[in-house]
Order: structure tokens, then C-alpha cells, then sequence
């Protein structure tokens, strides 16, 4: 295995953390590891979002950088008198993308590892192996002898069940390969951004969130915006990524390594002109790439956080990711350290006189 350097052993302790919504503890213990040292104050919210606080100027605008800690994964709902699980999905999945694979349940007595089976094809009929099997019919096989023997193991209704995957950096070096890119990379990016903040001046408060249960309704970032109350808000999360075969720029505009995604429209919020603006300017002074993308069937974040009291100015952007949703993403690690790069040039322009121009401009 090749040697991890500084970032990618984060990326590899966020990515191997096992936290679907609902049951983030270990991503978020990973992440207030990381991004301590470079918060003035640390908090969470009722729900468990982490909040970390940096002040620069303590009478400046408050800006919101949030990426969300918990991943796509499943849920044991009963063991069956034969020792196999019945599962619920927490997040959306794609059932072609989940047969065959390895999975742990995360027990109070342990870890558990599991395959996701189905009846076989070769007993089905030809019209019935034509067709994709349907999560309902699909269960996970532990190994057990009966429900007395997985029991016994400490498994019980309500254990979080999360993909298993090995962190990989692949042999083109940028390119890394996970699980849970969706979203531990927007947690790491909150986490370099207060890391680049260190030891600059900038004229505003900064939040680095880690939200929870962004993927069944963004319920954390609805909290722990109320809790930060910002001025501006901005979402990092994953993008689609339209560079492999058969997809056509129609359907998905991102290719990986192009830089940032900015996201002008998805099915949660339309972002604002202002601060899109602002981001895209800075970002054309300083020369860092970027693409446009629309989703019109996904949000973000960032749709829970404008929301917020009278309304907050927020962009969400995003890093163009094959495979999400699914054991193993890829992303480029370019398109990392451009956000990175461009958030913090952002945040060191976004003062008073900045923010009132986004708003009322």
C-alpha cells in the first residue's frame, strides 16, 4: 500500500468511520480530532452536529461551512428464525449496486460482518433473471445458524448495518477511492478551511459544521443552523460526475478534476445570485477552476440552512464523485484542494461590507 500522507490519513479515518443518519458518533468523534486545534470553541447541537467555532473579527458576519457526517447505509428491522436479517435502507439506494456485497453491523457486542443475498438466479425464471431484484426481497446472511445463535452475537433490531470498504488511493494518484465520500469530503473540507484560517486574520466568524441526517431530509442542518444563526451559508458536498461512459453532458455536466462544482440549481434551493457572484468572481481573480451544475433531482444542505430565521444567503458547492451512493466512490483529489483553496479565499473577503452587498445589492 502506498504511503498516505497528512490528508489522505484523514480522508482514510473520516471514510472508514461508520456513522449512517441517526448514528453519527464515529464520524463525528473523527472530525472534532481533526478539526479541534483550529477552533476557538466547540459545541453540538441537540441532534449531535458538530460545531466548531473560529473568530476572527467577533463583530463580523457569521459564516456557515457545513458538511454532512452521516452516509447511506441500512438498518436490521428482524432476524429471521434461520439467522438471517431483514433490513430497512437509511438513505437512497440503488438496488443493482447492492447485491453481493460485504457489509458490518455495528452490534453493542461488536462488529458483525454480513453479505446482502437474494434468492439465486439460477433457480428464477428466465423472465424473473431479467429483472432487478427488489430491496424487499433481498437479506443480509451473517453466517448464523438461527435467530437464537445471531442474537446471541448481540444483534438486535435498530443496529446500524454500514458498507464495507477499504480507503484506496488508485494508480493515478489523484484519484481516491471509498466509501462515504458522501460526505466525509465535505467535513474534511470544513476541516482545512479553519486549518488554512490558522493564524490569518479574517473579518467574520467562521463555523466548520459536521450536520447529521442530511440524507433522510438535511434535519441536522436545520438545527445547527438555528443554533449558529449565520449570515452566510455554504454546503460542500458530492457531485455528480458526468465523465464515464454513456453519460452525456445533457444528463450530467461534472468531470472530476475540473475543480469546484457550483451549484446554480437543485431540487432544494436555487442559489443565490449574490453570493454565487462573489464565490465566481474570487474564483476568476485567483484563476481556480470551477464548473457549473444543476441537480434537479438532489439538494443539499445548504437548502435547510437558507432557510433559516429571516432567510440566509447560501451556496452549496460540490466535488464531481462517480459511484455515489453506492460501497466505492471515486473523487480527484485536485477538485479537493481547489475547494479548500477557493472557500478560504472566499471567507477572507466576505466582511461586513461584503455581506451587505450579497444581501441587499
Amino acid at each position: 500500500m502506498k504511503k498516505l500522507d497528512e490528508t489522505l490519513v484523514m480522508l482514510k479515518d473520516l471514510t472508514g468511520a461508520r456513522g449512517i443518519p441517526g448514528n453519527e458518533k464515529e464520524p463525528r468523534a473523527v472530525m472534532k480530532k481533526y478539526i479541534e486545534p483550529f477552533a476557538d470553541e466547540m459545541e453540538t447541537d441537540g441532534l449531535g452536529s458538530l460545531i466548531a467555532k473560529k473568530v476572527g473579527d467577533p463583530n463580523g458576519p457569521k459564516v456557515m461551512v457545513a458538511g454532512h457526517l452521516d452516509e447511506v447505509g441500512f438498518m436490521v428491522t428482524q432476524i429471521d428464525e434461520k439467522g438471517f436479517l431483514r433490513f430497512q435502507t437509511v438513505g437512497g439506494w440503488w438496488s443493482q449496486v447492492m447485491l453481493a456485497q460485504r457489509v458490518t453491523i455495528v452490534t453493542a457486542k461488536g462488529d458483525i460482518t454480513g453479505v446482502i443475498g437474494s434468492k439465486p438466479p439460477h433457480i428464477l425464471s428466465p423472465e424473473a433473471r431479467k429483472k432487478p431484484v427488489e430491496i424487499k426481497d433481498m437479506f443480509i446472511d451473517i453466517g448464523a445458524s438461527n435467530d437464537e445463535e445471531a442474537t446471541a452475537w448481540g444483534v438486535r433490531p435498530g443496529d446500524m448495518i454500514v458498507p464495507y470498504f477499504e480507503f484506496t488511493v488508485m494508480n493515478n494518484e489523484k484519484m481516491l477511492m471509498a466509501k462515504a465520500w458522501d460526505n466525509r469530503i465535505g467535513c474534511a473540507i470544513a476541516i482545512d478551511v479553519l486549518k488554512g484560517l490558522k493564524g490569518s486574520k479574517h473579518p467574520n466568524i467562521v463555523y466548520g459544521v459536521g450536520t447529521v441526517q442530511e440524507e433522510i431530509g438535511l434535519r441536522g442542518a436545520k438545527t445547527a443552523a438555528v443554533k449558529v444563526n449565520p449570515d452566510i451559508g455554504f454546503a460542500v458536498d458530492v457531485g455528480i460526475a458526468g465523465d464515464t461512459p454513456g453519460v452525456t453532458e445533457k444528463e450530467a455536466m461534472g468531470k472530476m478534476g475540473a475543480g469546484p462544482q457550483i451549484i446554480i440549481y437543485d431540487a432544494s434551493m436555487v442559489s443565490h445570485k449574490g453570493l454565487r457572484d462573489f464565490v465566481i468572481n474570487i474564483a476568476d481573480e485567483l484563476k481556480i477552476p470551477y464548473q457549473y451544475e444543476a441537480i434537479p433531482g438532489g439538494g443539499t444542505d445548504a437548502g435547510a440552512i437558507h432557510l433559516t430565521a429571516n432567510g440566509v444567503p447560501a451556496l452549496a458547492i460540490g466535488l464531481a464523485t462517480r459511484y455515489i451512493h453506492t460501497h466505492a466512490a471515486i473523487l480527484h483529489r485536485d477538485d479537493y484542494e481547489h475547494t479548500v483553496k477557493l472557500l478560504i479565499e472566499v471567507i477572507k473577503r466576505l466582511d461586513k461590507a461584503a455581506v451587505d452587498k450579497i444581501i441587499f445589492d
